[in-house]
Order: C-alpha cells, then structure tokens, then sequence
C-alpha cells in the first residue's frame, strides 16, 4: 500500500517490516542492502504524510510548519552516537515533527508523530526547554496571569482519555521558588508536553485516515501547545 501521486495512503506493513529487520540488524551493512525498502516504505509515505498533514494543520495554527525534508519535519535516521552508551547507528522508528515560531525548529513548540514495529506515539508541545526558555517558564508557572492559564490548558488536554502531561525531570522546587506554591509542580519540568502512546499499532496507520486520527489528537493537545506560543513570545518581548 503505497501513496498514488503524491497522496497519503498510508503507512505499509513493510515499514514495519523494514524497522523490525533493522531492530535485530543494526549495521550499516544491513541498511545499504535494503535502504531501497527505507526510500520506498518508510521516506516516501512520510513525506506523503508530511504534505497531507500540511494541508489540515492550519485548523490549529497558519504558521505550523510542516516540510517533508530530512532534518526538517523528518528526523534523520542516524543517530549520533558520540556522546551515547549505545553505539548502533541507525534509529528503528520514524519520527516526524510538525514546529511553530521562528527559533530553531527543536526549540518551538509543534506536534510529533512516532512509529515503530509494535508502538504508535503522538505529542505535542516542548519535549526540552532551550536554555534561554528554561527561566521564563518558570516565572510563568508561578506569574498571577499565566500560571493559571497553565493549569487551565493542562486541565483541558487531560480532560480527554487517553492524554497525559509529560517532561517532569526534577526531584526539588528551584532555588528561589516556593514549594509551596500551588503549581509547584510544574517547576519540576524540564519540558511540558501533552502525548498519548499507543501499544500495539492501530489499523488506521496504513490507511489515509491516519491523517485525521491524528490531527483529532493534536487538536486536544491545542490549548498546551497555545500557551508555550505565548510563552515563546513573551520571552523574545513580543508580547507583556
């Protein structure tokens, strides 16, 4: 099951195929005798994915970026491994990033989508916080305007079954914060994202109506991923 002239078909069951092969044949040698099956089965139905998902995005947002290239909406498949224990070269699932803002894609907040052989994840928001948004986040957390606005959003994406909050990293409040505070714990994050995690792979992932499977899921995660916009902004002083 192959996309036809450029549309979205779905994901074909030798993608996984391909994944579960690499999974026990992690070598480049292994990769070049079958990076014919990666071009055809998992590049080509992602980047279809990428387009279609283009297409429905700006019900979310105009600016969403979605661009059906590597290292831009496509993750790479090699990993980088010299600062990593595990040392195999090659990543056995697909991901695919769709940002919003004008800082490097990985520091904006977007939406995810994660295949692999036996597990289908979905995202939405900051996985890690750059630096330079690490301080404001926090001030916002315990500001009398935006951290109630937080709580709301997170309130309103965890409403829905199935959805949960993510990017809790630290054991104690910051310095200078108090533990106390009513929203004390989302000083522990180190990100802040909504997902849902699938085990096992729904049939709707080699089919076109994966597209709106999963645009369903990114609008609940909307209203997280409008408050880190918010956020973003105001840090950069564009908005007060």
């Amino acid at each position: 099951m192959l996309e036809q002239q450029g549309q979205f078909a779905g994901f074909p069951p030798e993608g996984l195929d391909f994944f579960t092969g690499l999974t026990f044949n992690n070598e480049k040698t292994w990769f070049e005798d079958h990076k014919e099956d990666y071009e055809r089965f998992i590049l080509q139905p992602s980047r279809a994915f990428v387009t279609a998902m283009g297409e429905r995005l700006p019900e979310i947002s105009s600016d969403i970026q979605a661009d059906p290239r590597v290292n831009k909406s496509l993750f790479k498949i090699h990993r980088d491994t010299r600062f990593s224990k595990d040392k195999t070269p090659f990543k056995t699932h697909m991901g695919i990033w769709f940002w919003e803002g004008t800082g490097k894609r990985m520091n904006c907040s977007g939406f995810y989508f994660h295949l692999e052989p036996l597990k289908m994840f979905v995202g939405g928001g900051l996985h890690k916080f750059p630096q330079e948004l690490m301080a404001p986040y926090r001030e916002s957390v315990v500001h009398p305007k935006h951290g109630p606005a937080l709580v709301d959003a997170i309130a309103e994406v965890s409403s829905h079954k199935g959805l949960n909050i993510g990017a809790e990293h630290y054991k104690k409040t910051p310095r200078g914060f108090d533990p106390d505070h009513p929203n004390a714990k989302y000083l522990l994050h180190n990100g802040m994202h909504a997902y849902q995690e699938f085990e096992g792979i729904p049939d709707c992932v080699h089919a076109p109506e994966l597209i709106t499977f999963c645009m369903d899921i990114f609008k609940k995660m909307a209203p997280l991923h409008r408050w880190l916009l918010d956020l973003t902004e105001r840090a950069q002083g564009k908005t007060a």
